[in-house]
């Protein structure tokens, strides 16, 4: 383990994995996904804690002949993790598993729209855990304003909406807490003149659709070279058509709802808008009818440049699909947002290459999209948020510098 009083147990390892059954069906039946994808996020946090065991952190030896100075990593205190409703389990673990391997206490906020899930894993975790260093309180809004601007508080984690993230910014400057803030994203995917649109079009539909498109970095807009941008259209409208959209109890449901009628209106709304001001809906393009927040997998193309749709954060199932006429047209539209989280090209890796220093955001994918690993650090730029989590770049953030300066005995 590392040299620092670390709060994680190697007991917890297994704990969340055997209740993995149990938390899932929580967690679908509160936040709607179909079960195998709730059981994905569980068994994506499990593995979480073990990768998160395995990283270390050590003294550093800095001084000379005239010194001996040592750099060390130690905790914040206690920190606020605040975790959204679309990934509650992983997003949570992401936060307060490095956090209590540094040696902090945690105070876990869930989303209001999706408590149960996140304490009962706080639950399965306790008689692992050492007595009060995770601490889950459930409440609205106005209990996460108390919680982040409490004195007590010493570092905060916060993933959601760019509105909130500049709140906390702003109260945690009155303190100087230190923050790290995973906002909004509107990731681009661009694909290039030399891709094949057939061969691709079934990883960007998953890129897009991913959690009924409710994932940070899922793709938000799709930039297409205007030759290939109807063939590419119409094998997302397919993809699209074929896709079973229901209640997590209907084993054939492939995508489940939106979190909410005010995500369901405001999906709907920007679809709308972006029809009034002369796009084109290839398929999907409404509310289901009956009860529930169903929205089906949308394909709008013709949006104008500018259009809310292309320059906004839909967080739902719309894929736009924008025909340019040169990369640089496309790359100039990518960026052309407040965003800043992610971004993917399509086609030659010689091309991706080349092109992908002139995008700006804190990933760029080459041929993928979405890929997070627990060792790979995840950040934005802009609007998208503040510092890094996951891997080792991201324990970092749950500690600060404590450097120790000795001098010699001649130096006296």
């Amino acid at each position: 383990m590392p040299e620092v009083n670390s709060n994680f147990t190697p007991s917890c390892l297994p704990a969340l994995g055997a209740h993995l059954d149990e938390v899932a069906a929580l967690l679908s039946s509160e936040q709607g996904k179909p079960a195998p994808a709730a059981r994905a996020e569980v068994q994506l946090s499990a593995d979480w804690f073990s990768h998160t065991a395995d990283l270390r952190l050590g003294v550093e030896e800095l001084g000379d002949d005239s010194a001996t100075i040592t750099l060390e990593r130690v905790p914040h205190g206690v920190v606020a993790a605040i975790a959204p409703s679309n990934f509650p389990i992983i997003l949570s673990v992401c936060k307060f598993a490095p956090a209590l391997l540094a040696g902090n206490t945690v105070v876990l906020k869930p989303s209001p729209e999706t408590p149960l899930s996140t304490l009962r894993m706080a639950e399965v975790l306790r008689d692992c855990l050492p007595p009060g260093v995770l601490n889950v309180v459930a409440g609205d809004h106005a209990l996460g304003e108390a919680l982040t601007s409490h004195p007590g508080i010493d570092m905060i984690s916060f993933t959601g909406s760019v509105a909130t993230g500049r709140a906390i910014a702003r109260q945690a400057a009155g303190h100087l807490r230190p923050v790290v803030l995973e906002l909004g994203g509107n990731d681009a995917a661009i694909v290039l003149p030399d891709a094949d649109v057939a061969a691709i079009a079934p990883a960007l539909f998953h890129g897009a659709m991913v959690n009924s498109g409710q994932f940070c970095a899922a793709i938000k807009r799709i930039y297409v070279p205007r030759a290939k941008a109807g063939a590419l259209a119409e094998a997302l409208a397919a993809l699209a058509d074929a896709a079973v959209v229901g209640p997590a109890s209907d084993p054939a449901s492939v995508f489940g709802p939106l979190i909410s009628r005010a995500q369901l209106e405001r999906v709907a709304r920007l679809v709308d808008d972006a029809v009034k001001g002369g796009a084109h809906v290839v398929t999907g393009g409404a509310p289901l009818d009956g009860p529930g927040h169903f929205y089906p997998p949308t394909v709008v193309t013709g949006l104008p440049e500018g259009t809310e749709l292309e320059l906004e954060e839909q967080f739902g199932p719309v894929i736009p699909v924008i025909a340019y006429d040169e990369p640089a047209e496309a790359v100039r539209r990518a960026n052309a947002t407040p965003y800043g989280l992610g971004a993917s090209l399509w086609g030659s890796e010689e091309a991706a290459q080349e092109l992908a220093p002139l995008l700006d955001s804190g990933t760029v994918w080459i041929n993928t999209h979405g890929d997070l690993r627990p060792n790979v650090p995840f950040g934005g730029a802009r609007c998208s948020g503040l510092g890094v989590e996951y891997g080792y770049w991201g324990f970092l953030e749950y500690t600060r510098i404590k450097v120790r300066n000795s001098a010699s005995q001649g130096e006296r």
